[in-house]
């Protein structure tokens, strides 16, 4: 099954969105089986990668920088660490962050909320992340 992931964060300064073809097994039937299957897609896909697999030297274009800058992050994207993923271990604090309200899922434009209600997902849908940044401070 294909469908297509937008992220987005609202505290970025300028409205940059990135949007992701994943190839999924199956028909995730509910949003706790769906954000499993995506964590085990990003799990296998950083385990993958070694430290030793990085450019001797590494450099980044103007472009590049540009668009990491707008993502909110600018790296190389080295790994320091040989050390692999858990994916029970990220399952359970992708469920977690949900739950306490972090980041938002909206299907097709429709926000889902509940973790265990029936998605209904379809070939092609359009998947979108909005990562919530909470503001430090007092109220009063």
């Amino acid at each position: 099954m294909k469908i297509y992931v937008t992220m987005k964060s609202l505290a970025m300064r300028k409205a940059y969105l990135t949007k992701k073809e994943i190839h999924l097994e199956g028909f995730p039937t509910t949003l706790r089986v769906l954000l499993t299957e995506l964590v085990s897609i990003q799990i296998q896909e950083f385990n993958a990668t070694t430290q030793t697999e990085t450019n001797m030297v590494s450099f980044l274009t103007n472009k590049e920088i540009e668009q990491q800058v707008y993502a909110g992050k600018v790296g190389f994207g080295n790994k320091y660490s040989d050390q692999k993923a858990n994916l029970q271990t990220a399952a359970r604090v992708a469920i977690q962050a949900f739950e306490d309200g972090l980041y938002r899922v909206f299907i097709n434009e429709k926000e889902s909320i509940d973790l265990d209600e029936r998605l209904g997902l379809q070939e092609d849908d359009q998947l979108t992340f909005i990562k919530l940044t909470m503001l430090a401070g007092r109220m009063w």
